[in-house]
């Protein structure tokens, strides 16, 4: 799982939004309901370390996560380190961009990766992790 700007911050940013949960808090919720699967989080609001990470992994992981967070709307960059590398990604979202400002609904990323789900807050990442299964 990879994880972009601001995301750090779940649990006490626009809670209303993103939720009262930490990611670190719901990674242990996954890792307890899924004791078989290795589980790798990496987390940056830096765009060239998220395109590092996914250089890093993606010739060699069974299945990326990724929410590139704000850079989904402005990251070209990110968006050809996807289409570089063999490993599928699934892109998520906690809120439903759609549902947002006009800005959300232009994704740089979407297009280079095997699906989106966007919307059903933490459990989005659940869901992209059984596509995986």
């Amino acid at each position: 799982m990879i994880n972009g700007p601001n995301l750090n911050l779940l649990g006490t940013r626009e809670p209303e939004i993103y939720g009262h949960e930490t990611f670190d808090d719901y990674c242990l919720h996954l890792k307890k309901k899924y004791p078989s699967i290795e589980f790798s989080y990496f987390q940056s609001n830096i765009e060239g370390e998220i395109i590092d990470e996914l250089q890093r992994v993606g010739f060699s992981y069974a299945g990326i996560i990724l929410n590139p967070g704000g850079y989904t709307h402005t990251s070209v960059a990110i968006g050809d380190a996807i289409a570089a590398i063999k490993t599928e990604v699934v892109e998520v979202h906690l809120s439903n961009v759609h549902a947002r400002e006009e800005f959300r609904k232009i994704s740089h990323i979407s297009s280079k990766c095997k699906g989106t789900i966007s919307g059903f807050g933490l459990k989005s990442y659940e869901l992209a992790l059984q596509y995986f299964l």
